[in-house]
């Protein structure tokens, strides 16, 4: 995937996210990682509806629910001043598909990529990889 100019990249699972802008003037991969204050947590995430009980086994799936809610709405704030033009998603699968729940229409239209991989915890360059190769 060759990345437009200044296209930012969030990698998150259900405890951290990493945020990168693309730097590159010529057509390609190159990240640079920008210090973002983690996410609060909102209390929205789709386990909040569930109990404790064979349909969401434990705590800690609420806890990563809520967490991935709350990255999405700060992925759309991001979007809605304006700051993320173009934005690439790398989180594991159901991440992911908790964070997609919560994405507003505005952000949406930025995604220019959606890649299902648990990254969040791996060195820069094979994040680089990871979506150079995609």
């Amino acid at each position: 995937m060759i990345l437009p100019a200044g296209t930012t990249v969030a990698v998150a699972d259900g405890e951290t996210i990493r945020m990168f802008h693309n730097t590159g003037v010529k057509p390609g991969v190159h990240l640079v990682e920008i210090t973002v204050a983690s996410p609060a947590r909102a209390h929205a995430g789709s386990g909040a509806r569930h109990q404790l009980r064979a349909a969401n086994p434990d705590g800690r799936r609420l806890v990563e629910d809520d967490f991935a809610a709350a990255t999405a709405a700060f992925l759309n704030k991001l979007s809605m001043d304006g700051t993320i033009e173009h934005l690439v998603v790398v989180s594991d699968p159901r991440t992911l598909g908790e964070m997609r729940k919560h994405f507003h229409r505005d952000l949406k239209g930025k995604i220019i990529g959606e890649l299902a991989k648990d990254f969040s915890r791996r060195p820069l360059e094979d994040i680089a990889s990871l979506i150079a190769d995609a």
